[in-house]
Protein backbone atom coordinates (compact mmCIF):
# COMPACT_ATOMS: atom_id res chain seq x y z
CA UNK A 1 0.00 0.00 0.00
CA UNK A 2 1.47 3.70 -0.06
CA UNK A 3 3.86 5.32 1.70
CA UNK A 4 2.00 6.73 4.85
CA UNK A 5 5.35 8.37 5.54
CA UNK A 6 4.69 10.16 2.15
CA UNK A 7 0.61 10.85 3.75
CA UNK A 8 0.14 6.88 3.98
CA UNK A 9 -11.64 -28.45 7.91
CA UNK A 10 -12.76 -27.52 4.12
CA UNK A 11 -16.46 -28.22 2.69
CA UNK A 12 -15.69 -29.81 -0.13
CA UNK A 13 -19.34 -31.02 -1.55
CA UNK A 14 -19.89 -27.66 -1.04
CA UNK A 15 -17.29 -25.86 -2.28
CA UNK A 16 -18.10 -27.40 -5.60
CA UNK A 17 -22.04 -27.14 -5.31
CA UNK A 18 -21.46 -23.32 -4.77
CA UNK A 19 -19.85 -22.55 -7.86
CA UNK A 20 -21.16 -25.31 -10.31
CA UNK A 21 -22.35 -23.27 -13.04
CA UNK A 22 -18.69 -21.00 -13.28
CA UNK A 23 -17.49 -25.13 -13.28
CA UNK A 24 -20.08 -26.04 -15.60
CA UNK A 25 -19.06 -23.72 -17.86
CA UNK A 26 -14.92 -23.98 -17.56
CA UNK A 27 -15.29 -27.51 -17.58
CA UNK A 28 -16.56 -26.71 -21.42
CA UNK A 29 -13.29 -26.00 -22.29
CA UNK A 30 -12.38 -22.66 -21.46
CA UNK A 31 -9.34 -22.04 -24.57
CA UNK A 32 -5.56 -19.84 -24.06
CA UNK A 33 -4.31 -17.87 -26.59
CA UNK A 34 -2.51 -20.85 -28.00
CA UNK A 35 -5.41 -23.08 -28.25
CA UNK A 36 -4.74 -25.12 -24.95
CA UNK A 37 -7.28 -25.46 -21.99
CA UNK A 38 -7.33 -21.67 -20.46
CA UNK A 39 -3.90 -21.85 -17.84
CA UNK A 40 -2.20 -18.54 -16.43
CA UNK A 41 0.70 -19.35 -19.17
CA UNK A 42 -1.78 -19.02 -22.38
CA UNK A 43 -3.52 -16.10 -21.90
CA UNK A 44 -3.41 -12.78 -24.10
CA UNK A 45 -1.11 -10.10 -22.79
CA UNK A 46 -2.71 -6.86 -22.76
CA UNK A 47 -1.09 -4.61 -24.80
CA UNK A 48 -0.22 -1.68 -22.81
CA UNK A 49 -1.67 -0.04 -19.52
CA UNK A 50 -4.23 2.70 -19.66
CA UNK A 51 -3.24 6.46 -19.90
CA UNK A 52 -3.65 9.01 -17.45
CA UNK A 53 -5.66 11.81 -18.55
CA UNK A 54 -6.96 14.83 -16.53
CA UNK A 55 -10.74 14.48 -16.66
CA UNK A 56 -11.20 11.26 -18.08
CA UNK A 57 -11.99 8.17 -17.14
CA UNK A 58 -11.00 4.50 -18.10
CA UNK A 59 -12.49 0.94 -18.42
CA UNK A 60 -10.24 -2.16 -16.93
CA UNK A 61 -8.85 -4.27 -19.55
CA UNK A 62 -8.25 -7.82 -19.38
CA UNK A 63 -6.87 -10.64 -20.90
CA UNK A 64 -9.47 -11.24 -23.71
CA UNK A 65 -10.18 -14.80 -22.09
CA UNK A 66 -10.99 -13.44 -18.90
CA UNK A 67 -13.67 -11.27 -17.42
CA UNK A 68 -14.23 -9.95 -13.92
CA UNK A 69 -17.79 -9.74 -11.60
CA UNK A 70 -18.14 -7.35 -9.03
CA UNK A 71 -18.72 -9.55 -5.85
CA UNK A 72 -19.24 -5.83 -3.49
CA UNK A 73 -18.77 -2.26 -4.17
CA UNK A 74 -18.25 0.32 -2.52
CA UNK A 75 -21.55 1.66 -2.33
CA UNK A 76 -23.41 -1.92 -1.06
CA UNK A 77 -24.70 -1.08 2.62
CA UNK A 78 -23.73 -2.91 5.46
CA UNK A 79 -26.31 -5.72 6.90
CA UNK A 80 -25.62 -3.86 10.55
CA UNK A 81 -24.26 -0.73 9.94
CA UNK A 82 -23.36 2.17 12.59
CA UNK A 83 -23.25 5.32 12.08
CA UNK A 84 -18.92 5.58 11.26
CA UNK A 85 -19.50 2.83 9.12
CA UNK A 86 -22.40 2.34 7.14
CA UNK A 87 -21.19 0.65 3.69
CA UNK A 88 -18.37 -1.42 2.32
CA UNK A 89 -16.28 1.24 0.62
CA UNK A 90 -17.47 4.83 2.71
CA UNK A 91 -17.64 6.08 6.24
CA UNK A 92 -20.48 7.70 7.51
CA UNK A 93 -18.74 11.40 7.50
CA UNK A 94 -19.84 12.53 4.90
CA UNK A 95 -21.81 12.13 1.36
CA UNK A 96 -20.35 9.73 -0.96
CA UNK A 97 -20.35 12.32 -3.85
CA UNK A 98 -19.05 16.15 -3.36
CA UNK A 99 -22.63 18.73 -3.67
CA UNK A 100 -21.54 20.81 -6.68
CA UNK A 101 -19.29 23.53 -6.38
CA UNK A 102 -18.13 22.67 -3.34
CA UNK A 103 -14.50 21.51 -2.75
CA UNK A 104 -12.32 20.53 -0.11
CA UNK A 105 -10.43 22.63 2.76
CA UNK A 106 -8.69 21.58 5.83
CA UNK A 107 -11.53 20.78 8.38
CA UNK A 108 -13.72 20.54 5.91
CA UNK A 109 -14.89 17.46 4.43
CA UNK A 110 -16.42 17.43 0.63
CA UNK A 111 -16.60 13.74 0.49
CA UNK A 112 -17.13 10.23 2.94
CA UNK A 113 -13.34 9.00 3.84
CA UNK A 114 -13.38 5.72 1.30
CA UNK A 115 -12.49 3.00 3.63
CA UNK A 116 -9.96 1.38 1.09
CA UNK A 117 -10.70 -2.67 1.28
CA UNK A 118 -7.54 -4.22 1.06
CA UNK A 119 -6.05 -7.73 1.33
CA UNK A 120 -8.54 -10.68 0.40
CA UNK A 121 -8.41 -14.05 2.38
CA UNK A 122 -11.09 -16.44 0.75
CA UNK A 123 -12.90 -19.41 2.74
CA UNK A 124 -15.32 -22.29 2.55
CA UNK A 125 -16.63 -22.58 5.91
CA UNK A 126 -19.74 -24.20 7.65
CA UNK A 127 -22.22 -22.99 10.24
CA UNK A 128 -21.27 -19.34 9.81
CA UNK A 129 -24.04 -16.95 11.71
CA UNK A 130 -24.52 -12.97 11.07
CA UNK A 131 -26.65 -10.22 12.70
CA UNK A 132 -30.14 -12.03 11.00
CA UNK A 133 -30.53 -14.82 12.67
CA UNK A 134 -32.58 -16.80 10.78
CA UNK A 135 -30.74 -15.82 7.45
CA UNK A 136 -28.75 -18.88 6.06
CA UNK A 137 -25.37 -16.98 4.83
CA UNK A 138 -23.94 -19.68 2.90
CA UNK A 139 -20.80 -21.49 2.58
CA UNK A 140 -18.07 -19.15 0.38
CA UNK A 141 -16.72 -16.03 2.28
CA UNK A 142 -14.33 -13.39 1.69
CA UNK A 143 -12.64 -11.30 4.81
CA UNK A 144 -10.84 -8.11 4.16
CA UNK A 145 -9.80 -5.25 6.87
CA UNK A 146 -10.00 -1.85 5.09
CA UNK A 147 -6.84 0.12 4.82
CA UNK A 148 -8.53 3.76 5.04
CA UNK A 149 -10.94 2.92 8.12
CA UNK A 150 -10.42 0.88 11.10
CA UNK A 151 -12.44 -2.22 10.41
CA UNK A 152 -12.85 -5.98 9.16
CA UNK A 153 -15.46 -6.69 6.84
CA UNK A 154 -16.91 -10.53 5.35
CA UNK A 155 -18.28 -10.94 2.29
CA UNK A 156 -20.60 -13.63 2.20
CA UNK A 157 -20.79 -14.24 -1.65
CA UNK A 158 -23.44 -16.81 -1.30
CA UNK A 159 -26.22 -13.87 0.11
CA UNK A 160 -28.60 -11.80 -1.28
CA UNK A 161 -28.15 -7.87 -1.29
CA UNK A 162 -29.36 -7.42 2.28
CA UNK A 163 -27.17 -9.72 3.15
CA UNK A 164 -23.68 -9.26 1.37
CA UNK A 165 -21.80 -7.90 3.62
CA UNK A 166 -21.41 -7.92 7.69
CA UNK A 167 -19.05 -5.58 9.49
CA UNK A 168 -17.49 -7.77 12.03
CA UNK A 169 -15.50 -5.61 13.98
CA UNK A 170 -14.46 -1.86 14.30
CA UNK A 171 -12.85 -2.33 17.60
CA UNK A 172 -10.64 -4.91 19.68
CA UNK A 173 -11.46 -7.01 22.58
CA UNK A 174 -11.17 -4.40 25.10
CA UNK A 175 -13.09 -1.65 23.22
CA UNK A 176 -9.87 -0.02 21.27
CA UNK A 177 -10.63 1.11 17.92
CA UNK A 178 -9.14 -1.04 15.37
CA UNK A 179 -6.17 0.34 13.25
CA UNK A 180 -6.07 1.01 9.73
CA UNK A 181 -5.29 -2.41 8.53
CA UNK A 182 -3.56 -3.89 5.49
CA UNK A 183 -2.84 -7.24 5.73
CA UNK A 184 -4.55 -10.71 6.37
CA UNK A 185 -3.93 -14.40 6.34
CA UNK A 186 -6.04 -17.20 8.11
CA UNK A 187 -4.44 -19.46 10.09
CA UNK A 188 -5.34 -22.68 10.40
CA UNK A 189 -3.50 -24.07 13.57
CA UNK A 190 -4.97 -20.91 15.55
CA UNK A 191 -8.14 -20.94 13.97
CA UNK A 192 -7.72 -16.94 13.79
CA UNK A 193 -7.79 -14.50 10.86
CA UNK A 194 -4.56 -12.66 11.30
CA UNK A 195 -4.59 -8.77 10.01
CA UNK A 196 -1.59 -6.36 9.88
CA UNK A 197 -1.50 -2.59 10.23
CA UNK A 198 1.68 -0.84 8.44
CA UNK A 199 1.07 2.38 10.77
CA UNK A 200 4.69 2.12 12.27
CA UNK A 201 4.97 1.94 16.11
CA UNK A 202 1.04 2.06 15.98
CA UNK A 203 0.94 -0.90 13.94
CA UNK A 204 1.47 -4.88 14.01
CA UNK A 205 -0.65 -7.97 14.26
CA UNK A 206 -4.23 -8.31 15.42
CA UNK A 207 -5.91 -11.91 15.40
CA UNK A 208 -9.45 -12.28 15.21
CA UNK A 209 -11.90 -15.39 15.27
CA UNK A 210 -14.54 -16.07 12.85
CA UNK A 211 -16.87 -13.88 14.24
CA UNK A 212 -14.94 -10.86 14.76
CA UNK A 213 -13.33 -11.22 18.29
CA UNK A 214 -10.14 -9.31 17.66
CA UNK A 215 -7.02 -9.32 19.91
CA UNK A 216 -4.04 -7.25 19.72
CA UNK A 217 -1.62 -9.63 19.92
CA UNK A 218 1.51 -7.07 19.46
CA UNK A 219 3.13 -7.85 22.13
CA UNK A 220 4.42 -11.08 20.85
CA UNK A 221 4.91 -9.97 17.03
CA UNK A 222 5.93 -6.00 18.10
CA UNK A 223 4.95 -2.95 16.74
CA UNK A 224 5.93 -2.34 12.91
CA UNK A 225 4.48 -1.21 9.46
CA UNK A 226 3.85 -5.07 8.83
CA UNK A 227 1.82 -5.34 5.73
CA UNK A 228 2.21 -8.99 4.07
CA UNK A 229 1.35 -12.03 6.41
CA UNK A 230 1.41 -15.67 5.67
CA UNK A 231 1.76 -18.70 7.32
CA UNK A 232 4.26 -21.95 6.29
CA UNK A 233 3.64 -25.46 6.87
CA UNK A 234 5.30 -25.55 10.40
CA UNK A 235 3.15 -23.10 11.99
CA UNK A 236 5.30 -20.34 11.35
CA UNK A 237 4.23 -16.49 10.55
CA UNK A 238 5.93 -14.59 7.76
CA UNK A 239 5.53 -10.65 7.86
CA UNK A 240 6.54 -8.71 5.42
CA UNK A 241 7.28 -4.81 6.38
CA UNK A 242 6.67 -1.59 4.16
CA UNK A 243 8.73 1.05 6.19
CA UNK A 244 9.57 3.89 4.03
CA UNK A 245 13.29 5.26 4.64
CA UNK A 246 14.88 8.67 4.66
CA UNK A 247 15.37 10.33 1.74
CA UNK A 248 18.53 11.61 0.91
CA UNK A 249 20.67 14.69 1.16
CA UNK A 250 21.83 14.16 -2.48
CA UNK A 251 19.67 11.44 -3.51
CA UNK A 252 17.09 13.47 -2.76
CA UNK A 253 13.84 11.81 -4.82
CA UNK A 254 15.46 8.67 -3.36
CA UNK A 255 14.79 6.68 -0.17
CA UNK A 256 16.94 4.65 2.29
CA UNK A 257 15.94 1.09 2.40
CA UNK A 258 14.35 0.60 5.97
CA UNK A 259 11.79 -2.47 5.39
CA UNK A 260 12.59 -5.97 6.95
CA UNK A 261 11.54 -9.40 6.33
CA UNK A 262 10.73 -11.19 9.72
CA UNK A 263 9.58 -15.17 10.82
CA UNK A 264 7.85 -15.68 14.17
CA UNK A 265 8.65 -19.29 15.26
CA UNK A 266 5.56 -19.56 17.81
CA UNK A 267 5.81 -21.70 21.04
CA UNK A 268 2.63 -23.42 20.36
CA UNK A 269 1.05 -23.46 16.71
CA UNK A 270 -2.48 -23.98 18.45
CA UNK A 271 -2.39 -20.52 20.48
CA UNK A 272 0.05 -17.39 19.28
CA UNK A 273 -0.46 -15.65 22.28
CA UNK A 274 1.32 -18.15 24.38
CA UNK A 275 4.09 -16.28 22.26
CA UNK A 276 7.30 -17.20 20.49
CA UNK A 277 10.52 -16.20 19.05
CA UNK A 278 10.49 -13.34 15.77
CA UNK A 279 13.36 -13.10 13.53
CA UNK A 280 15.01 -11.00 10.79
CA UNK A 281 16.33 -12.21 7.88
CA UNK A 282 19.82 -11.63 6.91
CA UNK A 283 21.69 -10.80 3.91
CA UNK A 284 25.47 -11.46 3.89
CA UNK A 285 27.35 -8.90 1.77
CA UNK A 286 29.22 -10.17 -1.56
CA UNK A 287 31.43 -7.31 -1.69
CA UNK A 288 32.20 -7.06 2.40
CA UNK A 289 33.09 -10.99 2.94
CA UNK A 290 30.25 -11.88 4.36
CA UNK A 291 29.29 -9.37 6.48
CA UNK A 292 25.40 -8.57 7.06
CA UNK A 293 24.15 -6.11 5.01
CA UNK A 294 22.58 -3.62 7.43
CA UNK A 295 21.35 -0.38 7.78
CA UNK A 296 23.52 2.70 8.69
CA UNK A 297 21.84 5.22 10.75
CA UNK A 298 22.42 8.73 9.36
CA UNK A 299 23.65 7.13 6.23
CA UNK A 300 20.81 7.70 3.64
CA UNK A 301 22.76 8.83 0.86
CA UNK A 302 25.61 5.77 1.59
CA UNK A 303 22.91 2.89 1.89
CA UNK A 304 20.91 4.67 -1.22
CA UNK A 305 23.60 3.72 -3.93
CA UNK A 306 25.50 1.58 -1.81
CA UNK A 307 27.44 -1.91 -3.67
CA UNK A 308 25.46 -3.86 -1.82
CA UNK A 309 22.36 -2.49 -2.88
CA UNK A 310 23.81 -2.52 -6.10
CA UNK A 311 24.62 -6.00 -5.97
CA UNK A 312 21.30 -7.26 -4.17
CA UNK A 313 19.43 -5.78 -7.91
CA UNK A 314 21.85 -7.72 -9.99
CA UNK A 315 20.75 -10.59 -12.16
CA UNK A 316 23.09 -13.47 -11.20
CA UNK A 317 23.98 -12.98 -7.89
CA UNK A 318 23.15 -14.82 -4.96
CA UNK A 319 23.33 -14.44 -1.26
CA UNK A 320 23.26 -16.11 1.95
CA UNK A 321 20.89 -15.49 4.45
CA UNK A 322 20.22 -16.55 8.15
CA UNK A 323 18.05 -16.02 10.49
CA UNK A 324 18.45 -13.69 13.38
CA UNK A 325 16.25 -13.92 16.65
CA UNK A 326 15.53 -10.36 17.66
CA UNK A 327 12.57 -10.86 20.64
CA UNK A 328 12.03 -14.40 22.61
CA UNK A 329 8.56 -13.50 24.86
CA UNK A 330 10.46 -16.20 27.21
CA UNK A 331 12.74 -13.86 28.25
CA UNK A 332 11.69 -10.51 26.84
CA UNK A 333 8.02 -10.56 28.21
CA UNK A 334 4.80 -9.54 26.06
CA UNK A 335 5.15 -6.24 25.88
CA UNK A 336 4.66 -4.52 22.63
CA UNK A 337 7.82 -3.57 21.37
CA UNK A 338 9.76 -1.52 18.39
CA UNK A 339 10.45 -4.41 16.01
CA UNK A 340 12.03 -2.58 13.20
CA UNK A 341 14.67 -1.09 15.86
CA UNK A 342 15.43 -4.45 17.09
CA UNK A 343 15.88 -5.13 13.37
CA UNK A 344 18.50 -2.25 12.59
CA UNK A 345 20.23 -3.26 16.20
CA UNK A 346 20.52 -7.01 15.06
CA UNK A 347 22.15 -5.90 11.52
CA UNK A 348 18.96 -7.29 10.06
CA UNK A 349 18.72 -6.52 6.33
CA UNK A 350 16.86 -4.22 4.96
CA UNK A 351 14.97 -3.63 1.38
CA UNK A 352 13.27 -0.76 0.15
CA UNK A 353 9.57 -1.20 0.87
CA UNK A 354 8.54 -5.17 0.20
CA UNK A 355 4.78 -5.23 0.68
CA UNK A 356 3.73 -8.62 0.01
CA UNK A 357 5.01 -12.70 -0.27
CA UNK A 358 3.96 -15.96 -1.14
CA UNK A 359 5.33 -19.52 -1.06
CA UNK A 360 5.67 -20.95 -4.34
CA UNK A 361 3.21 -23.93 -4.43
CA UNK A 362 4.97 -27.06 -5.00
CA UNK A 363 8.29 -26.66 -3.34
CA UNK A 364 7.44 -27.80 0.32
CA UNK A 365 7.55 -24.11 1.51
CA UNK A 366 11.16 -24.11 0.38
CA UNK A 367 10.63 -21.25 -1.91
CA UNK A 368 9.45 -17.66 -0.57
CA UNK A 369 9.08 -14.71 -3.12
CA UNK A 370 8.79 -11.63 -1.54
CA UNK A 371 8.07 -7.98 -4.19
CA UNK A 372 10.06 -4.34 -3.36
CA UNK A 373 7.36 -1.22 -4.19
CA UNK A 374 10.73 0.91 -3.94
CA UNK A 375 10.53 4.56 -4.72
CA UNK A 376 7.36 5.06 -7.18
CA UNK A 377 8.93 8.58 -8.33
CA UNK A 378 10.66 8.46 -12.30
CA UNK A 379 13.52 11.04 -10.46
CA UNK A 380 14.83 8.37 -7.95
CA UNK A 381 18.78 8.50 -8.33
CA UNK A 382 18.42 4.50 -7.43
CA UNK A 383 16.24 3.84 -10.59
CA UNK A 384 18.90 2.45 -12.61
CA UNK A 385 20.57 -0.63 -10.81
CA UNK A 386 19.55 -0.18 -7.24
CA UNK A 387 15.96 -0.94 -6.87
CA UNK A 388 14.36 2.31 -7.13
CA UNK A 389 11.86 1.02 -9.52
CA UNK A 390 11.33 -1.95 -7.05
CA UNK A 391 11.91 -5.72 -7.20
CA UNK A 392 11.07 -9.45 -6.73
CA UNK A 393 13.42 -11.52 -4.38
CA UNK A 394 13.41 -15.29 -4.33
CA UNK A 395 14.06 -16.88 -0.76
CA UNK A 396 15.15 -20.53 -1.09
CA UNK A 397 15.42 -22.61 2.24
CA UNK A 398 15.80 -26.51 2.86
CA UNK A 399 13.11 -25.98 5.24
CA UNK A 400 10.77 -23.43 5.84
CA UNK A 401 12.60 -23.55 9.83
CA UNK A 402 15.67 -23.68 8.64
CA UNK A 403 17.80 -21.32 10.16
CA UNK A 404 19.78 -20.55 6.96
CA UNK A 405 19.41 -19.76 2.84
CA UNK A 406 20.20 -18.23 0.08
CA UNK A 407 18.87 -15.02 -1.96
CA UNK A 408 18.92 -14.37 -5.55
CA UNK A 409 17.21 -11.00 -7.32
CA UNK A 410 14.79 -12.81 -9.51
CA UNK A 411 13.22 -9.79 -11.82
CA UNK A 412 14.47 -6.15 -11.81
CA UNK A 413 11.84 -3.62 -12.34
CA UNK A 414 11.85 -1.00 -14.82
CA UNK A 415 9.27 1.87 -15.07
CA UNK A 416 6.76 -0.06 -16.84
CA UNK A 417 7.05 -3.13 -14.67
CA UNK A 418 7.50 -1.77 -11.28
CA UNK A 419 6.09 -0.47 -7.88
CA UNK A 420 4.53 -4.29 -6.67
CA UNK A 421 2.30 -4.92 -4.16
CA UNK A 422 0.27 -7.66 -3.72
CA UNK A 423 1.54 -11.37 -4.93
CA UNK A 424 -0.39 -14.72 -5.49
CA UNK A 425 0.70 -17.42 -7.83
CA UNK A 426 -1.37 -18.96 -10.02
CA UNK A 427 -0.17 -21.78 -10.69
CA UNK A 428 3.29 -23.78 -9.75
CA UNK A 429 4.99 -21.93 -12.17
CA UNK A 430 3.58 -18.84 -12.73
CA UNK A 431 3.27 -16.08 -10.31
CA UNK A 432 0.78 -12.60 -10.43
CA UNK A 433 2.07 -9.26 -9.04
CA UNK A 434 0.02 -6.41 -8.76
CA UNK A 435 1.37 -2.39 -9.32
CA UNK A 436 0.56 0.40 -6.29
CA UNK A 437 2.46 3.06 -8.36
CA UNK A 438 0.35 5.61 -6.95
CA UNK A 439 -0.93 9.49 -8.69
CA UNK A 440 3.15 10.85 -8.96
CA UNK A 441 4.37 7.81 -10.88
CA UNK A 442 1.10 7.57 -12.76
CA UNK A 443 1.70 11.00 -13.92
CA UNK A 444 5.09 10.83 -14.45
CA UNK A 445 4.67 7.45 -16.93
CA UNK A 446 1.34 8.65 -18.05
CA UNK A 447 0.04 5.61 -17.25
CA UNK A 448 -1.99 3.59 -14.41
CA UNK A 449 -1.72 0.30 -12.87
CA UNK A 450 -1.19 -3.14 -14.17
CA UNK A 451 -1.28 -6.91 -13.19
CA UNK A 452 1.46 -9.01 -14.60
CA UNK A 453 1.91 -12.72 -14.49
CA UNK A 454 5.81 -13.76 -14.25
CA UNK A 455 7.09 -17.08 -14.84
CA UNK A 456 9.41 -18.23 -12.14
CA UNK A 457 11.07 -20.78 -14.37
CA UNK A 458 12.39 -18.50 -16.94
CA UNK A 459 15.39 -16.12 -16.61
CA UNK A 460 14.34 -12.40 -16.86
CA UNK A 461 17.98 -11.39 -16.93
CA UNK A 462 19.11 -13.55 -19.77
CA UNK A 463 19.37 -11.17 -22.90
CA UNK A 464 16.30 -10.61 -25.15
CA UNK A 465 13.80 -12.60 -22.37
CA UNK A 466 10.42 -11.65 -22.83
CA UNK A 467 8.61 -9.50 -20.73
CA UNK A 468 5.79 -10.52 -18.00
CA UNK A 469 2.77 -11.14 -19.09
CA UNK A 470 0.21 -8.14 -18.42
CA UNK A 471 -3.13 -9.49 -17.59
CA UNK A 472 -5.14 -6.85 -16.30
CA UNK A 473 -4.67 -2.71 -17.26
CA UNK A 474 -6.54 -1.10 -14.31
CA UNK A 475 -8.75 2.23 -15.25
CA UNK A 476 -9.76 4.71 -13.55
CA UNK A 477 -13.95 4.70 -12.53
CA UNK A 478 -15.39 7.98 -12.73
CA UNK A 479 -15.36 8.40 -8.85
CA UNK A 480 -11.56 7.92 -8.65
CA UNK A 481 -11.15 10.67 -11.68
CA UNK A 482 -13.03 13.36 -9.37
CA UNK A 483 -10.65 12.40 -6.51
CA UNK A 484 -7.34 12.49 -8.20
CA UNK A 485 -8.71 16.73 -9.00
CA UNK A 486 -9.61 16.88 -5.74
CA UNK A 487 -6.22 16.02 -4.48
CA UNK A 488 -5.15 19.55 -5.65
CA UNK A 489 -6.77 20.60 -2.23
CA UNK A 490 -5.36 21.05 0.82
CA UNK A 491 -7.19 18.87 3.03
CA UNK A 492 -8.80 16.37 1.00
CA UNK A 493 -9.36 13.24 3.02
CA UNK A 494 -9.04 10.23 -0.32
CA UNK A 495 -6.59 9.11 -2.46
CA UNK A 496 -6.64 9.85 -6.42
CA UNK A 497 -6.33 7.00 -8.77
CA UNK A 498 -7.73 3.53 -8.33
CA UNK A 499 -5.09 0.83 -7.20
CA UNK A 500 -5.13 -2.93 -7.74
CA UNK A 501 -4.85 -4.54 -4.27
CA UNK A 502 -5.61 -7.95 -2.49
CA UNK A 503 -5.36 -10.19 -5.36
CA UNK A 504 -6.08 -13.44 -3.98
CA UNK A 505 -6.38 -16.81 -5.60
CA UNK A 506 -7.29 -19.85 -3.41
CA UNK A 507 -9.65 -23.39 -2.80
CA UNK A 508 -11.04 -22.01 0.07
CA UNK A 509 -10.10 -24.88 2.57
CA UNK A 510 -9.89 -23.25 6.09
CA UNK A 511 -7.40 -26.66 7.12
CA UNK A 512 -3.55 -26.91 6.73
CA UNK A 513 -4.11 -28.27 3.15
CA UNK A 514 -5.44 -24.53 2.43
CA UNK A 515 -2.57 -22.49 3.79
CA UNK A 516 -1.27 -20.79 0.13
CA UNK A 517 1.86 -22.69 -0.91
CA UNK A 518 0.51 -25.74 0.01
CA UNK A 519 -1.85 -26.93 -3.25
CA UNK A 520 -1.01 -26.48 -6.42
CA UNK A 521 -3.48 -23.89 -7.79
CA UNK A 522 -5.76 -24.43 -11.04
CA UNK A 523 -6.83 -20.96 -11.68
CA UNK A 524 -8.75 -21.02 -14.86
CA UNK A 525 -9.31 -24.60 -14.94
CA UNK A 526 -10.53 -25.93 -11.82
CA UNK A 527 -13.60 -23.87 -10.67
CA UNK A 528 -12.96 -25.00 -7.25
CA UNK A 529 -9.90 -22.32 -7.79
CA UNK A 530 -11.14 -18.65 -7.77
CA UNK A 531 -9.29 -15.23 -7.76
CA UNK A 532 -10.78 -12.14 -6.56
CA UNK A 533 -8.82 -8.82 -5.70
CA UNK A 534 -9.81 -5.09 -5.40
CA UNK A 535 -10.20 -2.10 -6.47
CA UNK A 536 -9.08 0.16 -4.00
CA UNK A 537 -9.97 4.14 -4.04
CA UNK A 538 -12.86 5.44 -5.64
CA UNK A 539 -16.05 2.98 -6.23
CA UNK A 540 -14.13 0.63 -4.02
CA UNK A 541 -14.71 -2.86 -6.04
CA UNK A 542 -13.88 -6.12 -5.16
CA UNK A 543 -13.92 -8.58 -8.16
CA UNK A 544 -13.67 -11.91 -8.96
CA UNK A 545 -11.46 -12.69 -12.27
CA UNK A 546 -12.90 -15.90 -13.98
CA UNK A 547 -12.59 -17.26 -17.86
CA UNK A 548 -14.78 -15.12 -19.97
CA UNK A 549 -18.16 -16.99 -20.80
CA UNK A 550 -19.09 -17.77 -24.83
Amino acid sequence: MRDRRQRRGRVASVGVAGIAVVGGLVGTGAIGAAGSPLTPGTITPVAAANTKATGFARSDVLSRELEETPVAKGSDAIENPTSAHPYYGYDGDGPEVPAPGDVPADGHIVEATKTEPDKNTYLILGGQRGPDPHYDYGTHFLFQGHEGSGEITRVNLDADAAHRVTLLASTDASGAPLPLIDGSTWDPWARRLLFTSEEGTDGGVWQSTLDGHVQDVSGVFGRASYEGVQNDSDGNVWLVEDTGGSTGAVNDHAKQPNSFIYRFEPREVHDLTKGGKLQVLQVRSLAHRGQPIAFHAGQADADILSQDVRDLHTYGKTFATRWVTIHDTATDGDEPFDANGLAKAARGTPFKRPENAQFRPGTQFREFYFDETGDTDARSQANSGYGGYGSIMALSQSSPSSDRGVLRPFYEADQEHSSFDNVTFLSSNHVALVQDAGDTLHTQANALDSAFVFDVTRSYGAPHAPPPVRMLAQGRDASATLDSRLGAFPGFNNAGDNEITGIHASDGDPGTAGILGASVPRIFSDPGWRLFYTGQHGDNVTYEITPKLG
